[in-house]
């Protein structure tokens, strides 16, 4: 699994693309871009990015009405770019879902800034600590790695957003639809053999016994709960 955090870029601007995927790239950032709504919204259904960085100002559709399709789809954190700066501007946007919003001209470094702080803020919300130790399995929210008993454990994306998804509601029941629409997005959230399948391959990672799974524990007809193994203590926050 990459740690590189999946960054859609969308604006009808090539060189303001050129630039963010260049800049982003050197900071860390894996960048997919769009110079189009109908590009955008493909390009977000394909891959999921873990954000959007969204111009306003769209040939199609505005950006306003291009957050809104998004945001129908699943909840990724979204950064306007503008280049108007009024206070009715942000706040229409903030309303609207945006999780932060940058006037142009702006700084890349901000900008990488911005990311970092809405990405910590969407993976690691109030209240959930940055690493979560279940049993020899150690998750780092912040830093996107897994360890097992000291070693590291390579995720595909899908394995990790759904494992992330565990960790940060550690020790909660997680209902089937909740999980297939968090991870995958709305439209499979009644697609439960899909959701056994991921799951299945997440415990041939992490479970000492994949057929006697103790970490991530099926709650039947209801969903998933990520728990310690008995005899381990409980789930815990490291700090």
């Amino acid at each position: 699994m990459t740690s590189e955090p999946l960054i859609l870029a969308i604006d009808d601007d090539v060189s303001i693309l050129k630039l963010i995927k260049l800049d982003l790239t050197e900071q860390g950032f894996h960048v997919i871009t769009a110079g189009s709504a109908t590009a955008a919204l493909e390009a977000a259904e394909r891959q999921r990015p873990d954000l959007v960085v969204l111009d306003v100002t769209m040939p199609e559709m505005s950006g306003l009405e291009l957050l809104n399709r998004l945001r129908e789809r699943w909840p990724v954190p979204v950064i306007m770019l503008t280049a108007r700066g009024t206070e009715r501007d942000r706040v229409t946007g903030l309303e609207l879902g945006a999780d932060d919003y940058i006037v142009k001209p702006f700084s890349l470094d901000e900008l990488a800034a911005r990311i970092r702080a809405v990405l910590r803020r969407a993976v690691n919300p109030a209240g959930v600590a940055p690493t979560v130790q279940v049993g020899d399995v150690t998750i780092d929210l912040d830093g996107r790695k897994v360890m097992k008993a000291g070693e590291p454990v390579s995720l595909t994306r899908n394995e990790w957003l759904l494992l992330q998804t565990f960790a940060a509601h550690a020790g909660k029941v997680l209902l089937n639809g909740e999980l297939l629409s968090k991870v995958w997005g709305p439209e499979y959230r009644d697609d439960v053999q899909y959701l056994r399948v991921w799951i299945s391959r997440l415990r041939h990672k992490l479970e000492n016994d994949s057929s006697k799974p103790m970490l991530i524990q099926t709650v039947p007809g209801i969903g998933y709960q990520l728990v310690a193994p008995n005899g381990e203590g409980a789930v815990r926050a490291v700090s």
